[in-house]
């Protein structure tokens, strides 16, 4: 075991951040990160100092065969979280990238789906309601709502199998991780490739969603008020896809982002944090039944579409909270 890896061991033992142990030592993330990628190596002062902080002696630190640890150098950490501890090999690594690089494209379209399914029923009744169509109003929002159920019925199915093929990457939710030799850095290196392109979906996303109102906005500012009019059936249809395609963009970056998180366990997947995303499903699925329930009890699609973006903020708000709740625990503790 070289220096790099006793850094991250004792680090996330302690269940400690980068930026936390960063802080400790007076230095930035960028030198921990460094230093456990084995890209630079800290000088004597800092050895020392993480010979301090860790409550491991020097040799321990310099030394790179494996050693067993003296129970008496151990500094005991109460951190809250349970000692299971597994290693993640380069294999297993990318093979979970790889999966979640799939499951991010395969769950945002279902979630887009979710939210495009009532496009097509409220297209078909207003045609039948307007003459546009030679269909009975009946007939048209019972074959509409049986495509918005076909739809749903898509979408819960990839929820569904994407959910059972993640099954065996649970324990990087449930349990601390060590990585073998070039794990991190490997990661790190595909993030750091990716954040342009997460920063400019998630500002695309973010924009989207807000834009999505300009339709309907359109609609109210020019008084239309003739049932026989198209303007406003297609603004609601409009409004409907610019919130699915923004949607899409969040949930898809955010899904990608989070696997290097989980990997690294930095961000909302450190030690500390990793019980905060473990109702995250829940929270989505919530959200999903009011979405559903709203629309079908009022049938006013044209506002139910309100809920995601509002669901979307406060789950920034949720994952605070689990943080602050897993912090106190741990001080509780």
């Amino acid at each position: 075991m070289i220096l790099a890896d006793k850094i991250v061991e004792n680090r996330k033992k302690n269940g400690w951040s980068q930026e936390e142990l960063a802080e400790k030592l007076g230095v930035s993330r960028q030198s921990v990160s460094k230093w456990e990628s084995a890209q630079a190596v800290p000088d004597l002062k800092k050895i020392l100092q993480l010979s301090e902080i860790f409550g491991v002696s020097t040799d321990y630190l310099i030394k790179d065969e494996f050693e067993e640890l003296p129970e008496q150098e151990t500094a005991p950490v109460d951190n809250g979280l349970e000692e299971t501890m597994k290693t993640v090999s380069m294999e297993e690594a990318v093979s979970f990238l790889k999966y979640n690089n799939t499951a991010s494209r395969l769950i945002s379209t279902g979630v887009m789906i979710c939210i495009l399914s009532p496009v097509i029923l409220i297209l078909l009744e207003g045609l039948a309601e307007q003459g546009r169509i030679p269909l009975e109003v009946s007939v048209a929002g019972a074959a509409g709502t049986a495509i918005l159920l076909l739809m749903v019925a898509a979408a819960v199915g990839i929820f569904i199998r994407e959910g059972m093929r993640g099954k065996k990457y649970e324990y990087l939710e449930n349990v601390s991780i060590e990585t073998e030799y070039g794990v991190n850095g490997m990661v790190k290196e595909r993030r750091d490739a990716y954040a342009e392109k997460h920063s400019r979906r998630m500002i695309i996303g973010v924009m989207l969603c807000i834009v999505s109102a300009v339709p309907m906005l359109a609609v109210y500012s020019t008084h239309y008020s003739n049932n026989s009019d198209l303007f406003p059936l297609l603004c609601t249809a409009l409004l409907l896809i610019l919130c699915a395609a923004g949607v899409k963009l969040i949930v898809l970056t955010c899904i990608r982002q989070g696997g290097f998180d989980r990997l690294l366990e930095e961000g909302d997947y450190t030690r500390l944090n990793k019980k905060a995303g473990k109702y995250d499903g829940v929270y989505w699925a919530i959200a999903t039944a009011v979405y559903l329930i709203w629309s079908f009890t009022t049938m006013r699609w044209e506002y139910t579409w309100i809920v995601w973006p509002v669901a979307g903020v406060l789950f920034a708000a949720y994952r605070e909270v689990m943080k602050a709740i897993g912090s106190t625990t741990k001080r509780d503790r």
